[in-house]
């Protein structure tokens, strides 16, 4: 059933997230996975996996034609900068071998960048910079959970150090970052090995590794506070 019918397993945050910004459009037509060939990693040729046709109708299933806008703040030396990021979870038709499993191209985020947007047919969200796969969240319901906080916070003062963009992480984590981590709650619905959250009623701070191929992934932060101090 599609997220916005059922969204059993979001978090009551990204469940009214969904219900004040989400929005279904008729999906494309589109060649079904049960019918698509694809290449294994010799590049020959074979009729897709059931793993990848499970995944791949699932997640349009689930989630095909869902559209929202996050609601975006950071601060850039002394501008603060509040934006509007359109995704959509929408299927593209490329699909490749990766070194398990297989990945799938979707839309995503709606703005001009050097990614792809993947999911993997282990759940995991994930994107290339013409590479490997990059795990960026545990799952897609990980991927919206995140959203749902950074929609929430949007309203909240963004506090330098702040990475722009997640394929530009600023790698300014310093002894200073780890004491105020340690003083605030886990958010873990919408954190994993590569994108974590910390939250509590007065600061918000986000740690993520780049959606970059350098090795090892640079860590990006950004901080928000109810008054702009830290």
């Amino acid at each position: 059933m599609h997220v916005l019918d059922d969204p059993e397993g979001l978090s009551p945050r990204a469940q009214a997230f969904l219900c004040r910004a989400g929005t279904r459009q008729p999906e494309q037509p589109r060649l079904l996975t049960d019918f698509v060939q694809v290449a294994d990693r010799s590049g020959r040729l074979i009729a897709a996996p059931l793993e990848l046709t499970v995944r791949r109708e699932g997640f349009a299933a689930r989630f095909g034609g869902l559209r929202y806008d996050v609601r975006r703040s950071v601060r850039i030396g002394d501008e603060r900068r509040d934006t509007l990021r359109c995704w959509q979870f929408d299927l593209l038709d490329m699909v490749r071998a990766e070194r398990m499993g297989w990945s799938f191209a979707w839309y995503g985020e709606r703005v001009s960048s050097p990614v792809l947007y993947l999911a993997h047919t282990d759940g995991r969200f994930g994107v290339s910079v013409g590479g490997p796969f990059l795990e960026v969240c545990p799952s897609i319901n990980h991927l919206i959970e995140g959203h749902a906080l950074m929609d929430e916070l949007h309203d909240w003062e963004p506090v330098p150090p702040s990475s722009l963009e997640a394929w530009v992480p600023n790698d300014t984590t310093n002894a200073h970052l780890g004491e105020l981590l340690a003083a605030l709650p886990p958010v873990p619905e919408a954190s994993g090995p590569h994108d974590q959250w910390w939250c509590s009623d007065q600061l918000a701070i986000r740690l993520f590794r780049g959606w970059t191929d350098s090795q090892p992934r640079p860590t990006g932060v950004m901080i928000w506070s109810r008054n702009g101090q830290i």
